[in-house]
């Protein structure tokens, strides 16, 4: 059995953990946004060619989105702070490395480390599931997941400030110090998840998604400098297939694979990562038009004509509306499911981008844009988390939303990409500097708007959310409510203690429910005073299985007939039949 974990949280977590993974997801996010204002200056600063200087933006994407599962399955292995901390920390010497240098390939080697941070945004999802009640997880994990659109979008206006003022090597330096304040807020506030997956890493697996991810996302992001029909894009795109191929291959043969991917292509997963490719794409529009129409020169007749710091601040709307959004999206959630709130979400940003198409006359019309989509990217964000969490085991929880986080990712290179050739084809020729057009910019408004639609499609081919004893939503107004339904649900599961071969009870054993499918219902490790209560599903047959070091292990058969009844398993006995 690879799962040994639970769907319940087993530590109590304090009141600072939410925060501290929402600040940390915030400064990851920061980093991939670090560079905007200066983008068009890389050339001149780094004394290169700007088809060289885009390697300093691409380096980071292909970083990260290596990263960002395997992150997140060495967290389910080896403990999820451990890792969190680990991805910050190689994050901070990124920083560091290009904070101190304006030679292209340093530069570019620093700002590869940098991408490393995003497997935190998984990390933090993960260790609020294995710890926090369920009564919070919904907002927090909302306020997580859509942390890497607040950061982009608070990003903009400080970045701008910082660039416009002082050198531009102080961003990274600024960077640095908020990966070091979130090190030590981790350490000091968020404890560590028990929660572990058993196995060992796919090492095998890991080299071959990170060798299809960069053959895939490479043309991607380079494509419109080497041509789309170029040998070296068509290239890259076929061996990006064949080496894509003969890794689900080997996944799909290997006991303990890097990524699951029979859950992957379970419907509610598999449409979930494929809506997030869309809302990933919808998200990258607005931060790529949006301030190049502010920052255009009014001589253009329609150009809005400010500087740097207040295009920024006219885009910050988008991600503050983010961060507001979370506990919105709790109670939408909580009453109607995730599913709901994907579909409003993206409805919100479709009437975003449809009415930003006639909203761009005046910077304060771009605000308006800007907060419509914030709020329905918001929650959009905010639902696929939970979509995921409720889809998958708990012990695969940091791979799920890894992979999930990466299809995000995907997403927003894809857009990226396409609005950028979009942008260049229709641009004009101003003393040989290509100027984006209005033309251009509705279109990529439009662009955005379809894939929205898709998203939308796919979100309503979502399976009804069932209700589980282990949902990640309580519908529950109140703690005290949430209180009296977790403990309704307890009565009807298997309660009972973990003992040895004299009767003394045994601390930290393993108690796992398995399912008549040879499937993980359930699990959860022993109290010091070997006490355990495991919620059942349904009724039905079921195996409790128990074992702890220094002991052989017991599995039991049990009947669950919707009757509270205690369960000892003396860990000196063979297997029993029990019925409950």
């Amino acid at each position: 059995m690879p799962d040994t974990t639970t769907d319940q949280p087993t530590r109590r977590a304090g009141g600072a953990v939410v925060p501290v993974l929402a600040f940390a997801g915030i400064v990851v996010a920061v980093m991939q946004t670090l560079l905007v204002p200066v983008i068009k200056d890389l050339p001149q600063l780094l004394d290169t060619a700007p088809s060289n200087a885009t390697w300093v933006l691409t380096s980071t994407l292909l970083s990260g989105a290596v990263a960002t599962p395997i992150m997140g399955r060495l967290g389910d292995l080896y403990g999820k702070r451990r890792m969190l901390i680990l991805s910050l920390a190689v994050m901070v010497a990124g920083a560091l490395v290009s904070a101190v240098t304006s030679q292209l390939l340093v530069m570019i080697a620093g700002r590869t480390l940098q991408g490393f941070a995003m497997g935190a945004i998984p990390l933090g999802i993960g260790l609020m599931r294995d710890m926090l009640p369920r009564e919070r997880l919904g907002s927090a994990m909302a306020l997580m997941s859509s942390s890497i659109g607040v950061g982009g979008g608070l990003a903009l206006p400080a970045a701008a400030l910082v660039a416009q003022h002082t050198d531009w090597h102080a961003l990274f330096y600024g960077a640095a110090g908020l990966g070091a304040l979130a090190i030590v807020l981790t350490l000091l506030a968020v404890p560590e998840s028990p929660m572990r997956a058993e196995g060992s890493f796919d090492l095998l697996g890991a080299l071959g998604l990170s060798a299809g991810l960069v053959l895939l996302l490479l043309p991607i992001t380079k494509g419109s400098d080497w041509g789309w029909s170029s040998g070296t894009t068509l290239g890259l795109f076929a061996g990006a297939v064949v080496v894509l191929l003969l890794w689900g291959v080997f996944e799909l043969r290997v006991q303990a694979p890097l990524v699951d991917l029979r859950t992957t292509a379970r419907r509610e997963v598999l449409l979930t990562n494929l809506a997030s490719i869309m809302v990933g794409v919808s998200f990258y529009v607005v931060s790529l038009v949006l301030p190049q129409l502010l920052q255009l020169p009014t001589a253009t007749g329609y150009g809005l004509g400010q500087s740097m710091v207040v295009a920024g601040l006219c885009v910050a709307p988008l991600g503050l509306t983010m961060m507001f959004t979370a506990p919105v999206y709790a109670r939408l959630s909580a009453r109607y499911g995730p599913k709901v709130t994907l579909i409003t979400g993206l409805l919100i940003i479709a009437i975003g981008y449809g009415g930003g198409l006639g909203l761009m006359d005046t910077a304060w019309q771009t605000v308006v844009t800007s907060v419509v989509l914030g709020a329905g990217i918001g929650l959009a964000y905010s639902s696929l988390p939970a979509l995921i969490v409720g889809a998958v085991p708990a012990s695969e929880t940091g791979a799920a939303n890894g992979l999930n986080t990466l299809m995000r990712s995907i997403g927003t290179s894809v857009s990226s990409a396409v609005i950028g050739m979009v942008l260049a084809n229709t641009a004009n020729d101003v003393g040989g500097v290509a100027v984006p057009t209005m033309h251009g910019f509705r279109v990529s408004f439009l662009i955005a708007t379809a894939a929205v639609a898709v998203g939308l499609l796919l979100a309503l081919c979502l399976p009804k959310a069932a209700r589980p004893a282990q949902h990640t939503q309580l519908r529950a107004s109140s703690e005290e409510e949430a209180n009296l339904e977790r403990a309704e649900e307890v009565l009807r599961g298997f309660r009972g203690r973990v003992l040895d071969a004299g009767g003394a009870p045994v601390a930290r054993a393993k108690v796992t429910l398995i399912d008549r499918r040879g499937r993980q219902a359930g699990a959860t490790l022993s109290e010091a005073d070997g006490s355990y209560v495991l919620a059942v599903p349904g009724e039905g047959a079921y195996v409790l299985a128990a074992r702890a070091s220094g002991h052989g292990p017991l599995a039991s058969s049990v009947t669950h007939s919707g009757a509270e009844r205690a369960v000892d398993l003396d860990l000196a006995l063979p297997g029993e039949s029990v019925s409950a």
